[in-house]
């Protein structure tokens, strides 16, 4: 079901390395140019576009695209009592962690009477998206919402796709989901067409254009992001999920089977790659993998996912090559199943997940961290969902005329060498009189 791919006693640049196991580029190049379509299509249609759109990709028609309060109330009131306990454990979590990140206030006084202010503001409004396709997310409704709070964003708006085994309406336990983290303004639209609606707004249903949209989903939403950059601001591209593994001879095989096919849950497209120096260690996941993954309620799409191109287990010489190969690839999530994980060596990954009692699942749920990551390489200069999303940085420059005149000769010279002599004159104005 894995393919292996022997790297050992070969020389490989940081490129060589990443070519060995290539991501599905050609489902991401078609879902550039699809996804583009289908944002355009909305911008210039609007509504009209949106309904299309879910017959088409949601088999949903004459459905309420803005989702009444009472959907909501009644989605909260049915919740299962265990799932709703999960979801609040959830929420507090994630709001603690993501209370960490919000930068407080610096100021430097450079000189007296010289001040410059370092302060945060976040957007006013922010428009997330939750999944809803192949699975059913409230985990990502925690995920993008409260960071999105605790930065102090004033208006949430959230889309999911409208599910045709209910009538159309966005799926109840994410409805709940909203309605347990105080969101209100919730649109049942699914898709590349969701992501335009929140940059480009949708006057018909009331829905207003967002700052920045944010939120996981398949390649579709990651390009969408893509062709609405510079209209709004966007996270990374959260598209098909990715687990790399790098595991010694001390792993234990059926934990690393476990958690390579817990991601390949997610999406045929998945990523699900072992790195190991041990060729007993391939050997015994790959056994594991085969044995675990038929006897699973999605045996197919898994199946799929780790037969693909973009899955595998490699064999290399050591673990300094198991090092440079992750940060070559920069995966969304990286376990670490070694006797010395030597974790600052793993600079390059969305999340890291260090040791037996910290799978994947665990981040995707109740860590406190957010699971919505960059994919397809993106961690090398890209970073997860947080609080910082929603925030910009601004500086605040206060001098007094003391401070001023200190450095106006300065200010002149530098003027004159760029040849912009009202620039200084803009500050030697200000002492002429």
């Amino acid at each position: 079901m894995l393919r292996t791919i022997d790297l050992r006693g070969r020389a490989l640049s940081a490129a060589e390395l990443l070519a060995s196991v290539p991501r599905a580029q050609a489902a991401r190049a078609e879902a550039l140019a699809t996804a583009a379509q289908l944002v355009q299509d909305v911008a210039a249609r609007g509504e009209d576009a949106l309904r299309e759109q879910a017959t088409r990709f949601d088999g949903a028609t004459d459905h309420a695209i803005r989702v009444p309060d009472a959907h909501l109330d009644e989605a909260l009131a049915g919740l299962d009592p265990t799932v709703r306990a999960a979801l609040e454990e959830a929420i507090r979590r994630v709001r603690e962690a993501s209370a960490a990140q919000v930068p407080p206030p610096a100021v430097v006084e450079l000189a007296p009477g010289a001040r410059v202010e370092q302060r945060w503001r976040p957007v006013r409004r922010a428009g997330v998206y939750v999944p809803g396709g192949k699975a059913v997310y409230p985990s990502s409704v925690v995920m993008n919402v409260v960071p999105a709070q605790v930065a102090g964003v004033d208006e949430v708006a959230l889309a999911s796709p409208p599910q045709r085994e209910h009538g159309g309406r966005v799926h109840p336990v994410i409805l709940a989901a909203a309605r347990l983290v105080g969101v209100t303004e919730v649109y049942a639209m699914g898709g590349a067409g969701a992501i335009g609606a929140l940059a480009y707004g949708v006057p018909s249903i009331d829905l207003a254009p967002v700052d920045v949209v944010t939120g996981p989903g398949n390649n579709f939403v990651a390009a969408a992001k893509r062709a609405v950059a510079g209209v709004v601001g966007t996270d990374s591209e959260a598209g098909a999920t990715e687990i790399l593994i790098v595991a010694d001879a001390g792993a234990d095989p059926v934990l690393v089977a476990a958690d390579l096919i817990s991601q390949a849950e997610h999406d045929e497209q998945a990523s699900a790659v072992l790195v190991t120096p041990s060729a007993s260690l391939a050997d015994a996941v790959a056994h594991a993998v085969a044995d675990r993954a038929a006897h699973t309620l999605h045996a197919e799409r898994i199946a799929q996912a780790l037969a693909g191109p973009q899955s595998a287990i490699v064999l290399v010489d050591d673990i300094a090559q198991a090092t440079a190969f992750s940060n070559a690839y920069a995966p969304e999530h990286l376990e670490l199943h070694l006797a010395d994980p030597r974790v600052d060596d793993f600079v390059n990954a969305g999340a890291v997940f260090v040791g037996d009692s910290s799978p994947v699942s665990l981040g995707d749920y109740l860590a406190g961290s957010n699971h919505v990551l960059p994919t397809g390489g993106q961690a090398r200069y890209a970073a997860g969902l947080s609080a910082s999303t929603f925030l910009r940085p601004q500086q605040v420059i206060a001098y007094d005329r003391d401070a001023l005149a200190a450095v106006a000769d300065d200010i002149v010279a530098l003027a004159n060498a760029e040849v912009l002599p009202a620039h200084g004159e803009a500050v030697t104005a200000r002492f002429a009189r």
